[in-house]
């Protein structure tokens, strides 16, 4: 009977773990319908021929509960990637200066942040630094653990886009070689 007992509580202990792993942690959770593991479907639509200027750093927050950063809601809608190709901000002399990323684009190829900081981090190999404007928008990413995953930039020859799962949130970064 003691077997029996000992069994029935490894196989609800093993179930219960499985329930639990199978569901988001409270981290992991959308936030008012943007992040919590969600990876869009595909990057940005180019932004129109004419956008109007965007001051420096906008409010990003279009909804209670969302970030002050370029951010992507559950439904795929992308925003704060609408300033066209003019944008001062993201203008590179030399594109693609360190060659072409070619580890893979958009939901699935999901990687593990595996080191550094904004100005260089790395996965799988690859090496990448974000944006200048950009990175007061990454302040809260885990460098060593977050997932990202890389869409091109229809807009900014030279630049990339790391989308971070975990928060819902985005910033333009360059490849730097592997």
């Amino acid at each position: 009977m003691k077997t029996l007992a000992g069994a029935l509580a490894l196989s609800v202990s093993l179930f219960t773990a499985v329930l639990a792993h199978g569901e988001a942690s409270p981290a992991q959770r959308p936030s008012h319908g943007v992040g919590g593991g969600h990876v869009p479907a595909h990057g940005p639509a180019p932004a129109r021929a004419n956008p109007r200027p965007a001051p420096d750093h906008p409010n990003l927050s279009d909804k209670g509960g969302h970030p002050n950063a370029p951010h992507v809601h559950t439904n795929d809608k992308w925003v704060g990637h609408d300033t066209g190709r003019d944008d001062p901000h993201y203008h590179v002399d030399h594109p693609w200066e360190h060659g072409r990323f070619t580890g893979g684009f958009g939901r699935g190829h999901v990687w593990h942040l595996a080191g550094g900081g904004p100005s260089r981090f790395w996965f799988g190999g690859f090496y990448f630094s974000v944006a200048p404007y950009d990175i007061g928008y990454c302040g809260d990413w885990l460098w060593d653990s977050d997932q990202i995953v890389i869409y091109e930039d229809p807009d900014h020859d030279g630049w990339y886009l790391a989308y971070n799962a975990r928060l819902g949130t985005y910033v333009h970064v360059m490849y730097l070689g592997t």
